[in-house]
């Protein structure tokens, strides 16, 4: 069974910086573009980091530029977000996901997902 599963995230005070962590199990995801999503509550999901398969090539929207870094270790089938310099506005489910587009950008090529990690930053 392929599964994805996201670990790491909690309470926070704003400026404290966390790692999220997405091992998978089942098969291995060295071949997959890898992803990581958040939702808040009534907001849309949106991307945060997309990582490339090949050559490591990433993407972050300008909201999280510079602050959260996306991550793999092949070898532990594992994929981690360090987030700095967190916000309030960064509170939310996050979700890690994978894709064996050859596009990684193609946020509708993600079609295997955790089941999310909540991380709440105060104020």
């Amino acid at each position: 069974q392929v599964q994805l599963v996201e670990s790491g995230g909690g309470l926070v005070q704003a400026g404290d910086s966390l790692r999220l962590s997405c091992a998978a199990s089942g098969r291995s995801f060295s071949n997959d573009n890898m992803g990581w999503f958040r939702q808040a509550p009534g907001k849309e999901r949106e991307v945060v980091a997309l990582m490339s398969y090949r050559l490591d090539y990433t993407y972050y929207p300008d909201s999280v530029k510079g602050r959260f870094t996306i991550s793999r270790d092949n070898a532990k089938n594992t994929v981690y977000l360090q987030m700095n310099s967190l916000k309030p506005e960064d509170t939310a489910v996050y979700y890690c996901a994978a894709s064996s587009s050859s596009w990684y950008r193609d946020e509708f090529s993600y079609r295997v997902w955790g089941q999310g990690t909540q991380v709440t930053v105060s104020s």
